[in-house]
């Protein structure tokens, strides 16, 4: 490859469309999605009725309209329907998820997950009709360096949540460690890290969550 040290063209530029909400309207609206997340819960028992067509792929888009460092766009959705993967995938996790709670975390770790009552068992990757891995995309030999990679990956995850909950869909963000195995279940090269592993789907009519509480404003908020 020729090195230059020519500067790169910057982007052509076009008008700005902003969606446009009268002033009188925007605290409603701002509080009608609020409404709408705050019944967004972790969902570990899914129903396995599919997925109506074409919701991943909004989904994902809308995910991808998140920005990043230097606008590279550092992710890359891989979305397994495939029994056979999905087994695969639990398997492995599984693995890794025993040698965590038997061996790697400490004792101050698995207090704090205790009231949740999970463990090394995740049933969900199989059972959930889809399960999007979210890969991280560092420097390769035909991907470009990318910046706040992490940052970058984790605002369009906040997206992918968001829109498949306002599609009545239940996820659950799950982050085996390490993840490495991810890059061979979902045949991806060393380049692509895993960030997250997301089941989707409906919750199963018997679902139950810990009914547990956000924290109030005033704890969250500083105003200067």
């Amino acid at each position: 490859m020729v090195q230059t040290n020519e500067r790169p063209r910057p982007y052509p530029t076009v008008p700005l469309t902003p969606l446009t909400v009268p002033a009188e309207e925007a605290a409603d609206r701002a509080r009608a999605f609020h409404d709408v997340m705050a019944r967004r819960r972790t969902v570990r028992d899914f129903d396995t009725r599919p997925l109506p067509d074409g919701v991943l792929d909004w989904a994902v888009r809308t995910a991808a309209t998140a920005p990043s460092g230097a606008h590279v766009q550092p992710w890359r959705f891989v979305v397994i329907t495939d029994p056979e993967r999905k087994r695969r995938l639990r398997e492995a996790a599984e693995a890794e998820e025993r040698e965590f709670y038997d061996r790697r975390a400490s004792a101050e770790w698995l207090e704090a997950l205790a009231p949740l009552g999970t463990d090394w068992r995740k049933p969900f990757l199989e059972t959930a009709p889809a399960v999007i891995v979210v890969f991280e995309v560092h420097k390769g030999p035909h991907t470009p360096r990318p910046y706040y990679t992490k940052e970058s990956v984790g605002i369009a995850v906040g997206l992918l949540l968001a829109t498949l909950h306002q599609a009545g869909l239940a996820t659950l963000t799950h982050t085996p460690s390490p993840m490495r195995f991810l890059n061979e279940v979902c045949e991806r090269p060393p380049e692509e890290r895993a960030a997250y592993v997301v089941p989707v789907g409906y919750p199963a009519p018997e679902a139950r969550v810990p009914h547990l509480h956000r924290k109030p404003l005033e704890d969250v908020v500083i105003r200067l």
